[in-house]
């Protein structure tokens, strides 16, 4: 009998891809040390039609390292990168001894404070392209803020947003002086800052809060919260420090609005904005020992929050203590993960499944910032590696 005819290479292929297409993201390691293995192996790899099916395939980009913000008196955090993932960490644009402060880490990239003698620029970091864009501040006199950056680019999927395309960052501040909120864009493609808007002088702000000032005697200032805001379709949302108050920049009318915040059973308790699968806001917040999860859902009726899961923590995370406060500071969409500040440690864990997981030592975690993106092998890297091999 004659032998079978050999299979041919495009069947082989073809087999190898959905295998390798398979492969988990959220541990890159796993595809770079695959394309090491043969030569085809690597063309298969590092072919871009196979990676664009590879990030449709898998959708959610995964967390691959965590930038942070501190305790506003504990000052800015080192200048690093911390990869939650086996690869090495990627050079943080600080590492040169300059003060740096994080902002948010959205699409790809990175927002950075960059602090120089005599003023500051803002820095938009690709970690993965090494891609820097250096944007002068907004003409807003702030005291305290916080900032976005987004993918700009009409249309994208945000599945893969290295390649040099359009981005914007929103400036959202507590003016100085006269203590107004106050909100401004910028535009890569215009090179340029929108006029700064204000939230109707906050007196909307001063009047839900009256009635409370009135009562204990405190002068409710509408201090912007420097934490990591939630992205949900054109809208940005943010908190102000006292009564967890959200306000709601909204991108296409150029406007600003708040809206009626929850009355948690903690006064004390900060809550964590979320970005929602179903395109609406959420947030978490720790209530004793409990993770409580809340969206706002808008009916015909106007808008109501709605608690949609509890998760209890004393079995979950390692020595957790009621007499030491957790915070939920973080969280990360699409792989719906949420970092939770305690005594011991800084853990995320997965709203869907409930695992959790220690990411970082002790520390003075006020927000913290989730790098997601696909990092996928690199051609030109990969073949000085495969010489090697």
């Amino acid at each position: 009998m004659a032998p079978p005819p050999p299979p041919q290479a495009g069947l082989i292929d073809d087999v190898t891809a959905e295998i390798l297409l398979r492969l988990p993201p959220d541990e890159p390691e796993h595809l770079f040390r695959a394309a090491l293995v043969c030569k085809p192996w690597l063309r298969i790899l590092c072919d871009p039609a196979f990676l664009r099916r590879y990030r449709a395939y898998h959708r959610a980009p995964p967390l691959l390292g965590i930038l942070h913000r501190l305790q506003v008196l504990q000052g800015d955090p080192p200048a690093e990168f911390a990869s939650t993932t086996s690869m090495p960490d990627f050079p943080h644009p600080g590492s040169d001894g300059r003060r740096t402060r994080p902002l948010d880490c959205r699409h790809g990239r990175v927002l950075i404070h960059m602090f120089r003698d005599g003023g500051m620029d803002l820095l938009v970091w690709d970690p993965i392209t090494g891609d820097r864009h250096v944007v002068p501040e907004p003409d807003i006199d702030w005291l305290i803020y916080t900032a976005a950056v987004f993918c700009a680019v009409d249309g994208c999927d945000h599945l893969d947003c290295h390649r040099g395309g359009a981005f914007g960052i929103v400036f959202v501040g507590t003016a100085d002086r006269r203590e107004i909120i106050k909100a401004s864009v910028y535009s890569s493609e215009t090179g340029a800052w929108s006029v700064p808007v204000s939230l109707d002088n906050g007196a909307e702000y001063y009047a839900q809060h009256r009635q409370d000032a009135i009562a204990d005697e405190r002068y409710y200032t509408p201090y912007v919260q420097p934490r990591r805001v939630a992205l949900v379709g054109d809208d940005i949302y943010f908190t102000l420090r006292q009564g967890n108050t959200i306000i709601k920049y909204d991108r296409t009318h150029n406007c600003l609005s708040m809206i009626k915040p929850l009355s948690l059973d903690a006064g004390d308790c900060c809550i964590c904005l979320m970005a929602m699968e179903d395109s609406s806001l959420g947030f978490a917040c720790v209530e004793g020992s409990d993770l409580c999860l809340w969206s706002r859902k808008v009916n015909s009726k106007g808008a109501e929050w709605v608690q949609f899961g509890v998760m209890e923590l004393k079995t979950r995370i390692p020595d957790c203590n009621e007499d030491y406060r957790m915070f939920a500071v973080g969280f990360a969409e699409g792989v719906r993960i949420i970092f939770l500040s305690t005594y011991v440690g800084l853990f995320t864990i997965e709203i869907k499944s409930g695992r959790v997981r220690k990411v970082g030592g002790p520390g003075g975690y006020y927000s913290v910032l989730p790098y997601m993106s696909f990092y996928t092998p690199n051609r030109g890297s990969l073949l000085s590696l495969a010489r090697t091999h």
